[in-house]
C-alpha cells in the first residue's frame, strides 16, 4: 500500500548497476537501505532487497556479502519490498510505476528486466514461488481487483490476471479499495499447490486459490479494518502442521499500534475460517509474523516497529524486546538460527528455545 512505502520517481525501464563486496562483523550488518524483503534458502543463501535499489545476498551465513545496486533508466533507484529465490533465479520487485519484477539466474550474476507495468496506480507489496517455474506476486488494485501477477515459465514471462478471474476488491464509502501493505513481503504465503493472500484497508481479507492461482475464493476475517492502515501485514502458515490446517495473520492498526483487541487472527481448518487470538491481549501493531520451524506450530516471532515478540505456546503468552531496527524475520530450515532485516540493517540471531518448548525430531 502506498502510504507506507517511499515515493520514488518516474522511469520505465532498467539498468543494472554495480556489484560491491561488503564483508563487516559477524551476526549484525550495516546496509544504507531500508529493508522489508528478506528470503533465507536452504541452498542459496539469504537474500534481501530495499531501498535505494540495492540488493544483497550472502552464500556463507552472512560472513561475506555481495551487493548490488540496480537503476532505472533515467538513473532513479528503485524501492524493493518484494523478493523470491528458487533453486535456479533470484527475483525483486519494485514497488510503484513503472513497476519493473527483475530477474538474475544464479549462475549468471546479471539482473534483467523480465516485466514491467507503467499503470500510474501501480504498487506491488509481495511475491513467493511454489517452485522453480511456478510464482505469484501481488499488489494494490488499479481496476476493480487487486494486481495479481503470475509467472509459469520459471519467472522469465509474467501475466497479469485478469479481473473477471479474481474476486472484485472492496471499496469504501470515500471510495478507497481494498489493497494490500508492502511492509515485510509477508502478504503471500504458498504450500504446495495453494496460495494465501492477505489484503487490508477497507476490508482485510484472505484470498485463497488451491491450484496455483487459476481459480480463487476469498474469506472474511475478524482482524480491525475499514481504515485506511487497518488490516492484515503478514500471512504465515506452520509447516509442521502436515494437514496445513494452521495459519496466522497479524497487523492492527498502523497509526495506533498499541492497540491488540482484534490485530491477529488464526485459522485451524486451512484459511476458510479466521478467529481473533488473545483479544485485548498480545502485542499490537507488528509488520510480520512467521512461525518458528520444528516447533509443533508453538513457536512464533512477530516484529515492527514497537519490538520483536516471541511465544511458545502458541501465541497465548509473549516476551517482548523493544526494538524499531526491524521490520521482516525469517528462519532457516531448521529453526535454529533467525535473520532479521530493517532500518539498514540485516542481523542473524540465535533462537533460544525455552526449556519446555516442544522441538520436533
Amino acid at each position: 500500500m502506498r502510504l507506507v512505502s517511499a515515493v520514488i520517481g518516474l522511469a520505465s525501464m532498467i539498468l543494472c548497476g554495480c556489484q560491491t563486496p561488503v564483508t563487516i562483523e559477524p551476526e549484525s550488518w550495516e546496509f544504507e537501505s531500508s529493508i522489508r524483503a528478506l528470503e533465507v534458502t536452504e541452498n542459496q543463501g539469504v537474500w534481501w532487497a530495499g531501498a535505494n535499489g540495492m540488493v544483497g545476498h550472502s552464500l556463507d551465513n552472512g560472513t561475506s556479502w555481495i551487493v548490488d545496486t540496480l537503476r532505472l533508466s533515467d538513473g532513479s533507484l528503485p524501492a524493493f519490498r518484494s523478493i523470491a529465490v528458487t533453486r535456479e533465479a533470484a527475483f525483486v520487485l519494485s514497488i510503484a510505476s513503472p513497476a519493473v519484477l527483475f530477474r538474475r539466474g544464479l549462475t549468471s550474476g546479471k539482473w534483467d528486466s523480465v516485466y514491467v507495468n507503467t499503470d500510474p496506480a501501480i504498487f506491488f507489496d509481495s511475491m513467493s514461488f511454489w517452485d522453480d517455474q511456478e510464482g505469484i506476486a501481488m499488489g494494490d488494485a488499479t481496476a476493480d481487483c487487486l494486481s495479481v501477477l503470475i509467472t509459469r515459465d520459471g519467472g522469465y514471462n509474467w501475466q497479469l490476471v485478469e479481473c473477471s478471474e479474481l474476486p472484485t476488491a472492496v471499496i469504501s464509502a470515500a471510495g478507497q479499495m481494498e489493497a494490500a501493505f508492502a511492509a515485510s513481503n509477508g502478504n503471500l504465503v504458498v504450500r504446495g499447490d495453494e496460495v494465501w493472500m492477505a489484503s487490508g484497508g477497507p476490508a482485510s481479507r484472505i484470498y485463497r486459490s488451491m491450484d496455483r492461482g487459476r481459480s480463487w475464493t476469498v474469506e472474511d476475517t475478524p482482524i480491525v479494518q475499514g481504515g485506511a492502515m487497518t488490516g492484515m501485514f503478514s500471512v504465515a502458515r506452520c509447516a509442521d502442521d502436515e494437514s496445513g490446517s494452521v495459519g496466522m495473520a497479524w497487523g492492527g492498526n498502523w497509526e495506533t499500534m498499541e492497540e491488540n483487541a482484534a490485530n491477529k487472527v488464526v485459522t485451524r481448518d486451512g484459511g476458510k475460517l479466521w478467529e481473533v487470538l488473545t483479544p485485548n491481549g498480545g502485542p499490537g501493531y507488528r509488520s510480520c509474523v512467521q512461525y518458528v520451524p520444528n516447533s509443533a506450530c508453538q513457536g512464533i516471532w512477530a516484529v515492527g516497529i514497537p519490538g520483536i515478540s516471541k511465544s511458545w505456546d502458541g501465541g497465548t503468552s509473549w516476551s517482548t524486546v523493544a526494538d524499531s531496527s526491524f521490520f521482516t524475520v525469517r528462519f532457516d530450515a531448521k529453526g535454529a538460527n533467525a535473520w532479521l532485516a530493517g532500518r539498514g540493517r540485516v542481523k542473524r540471531v540465535p533462537v533460544n528455545r525455552p526449556k519446555k518448548a516442544v522441538i520436533l525430531p
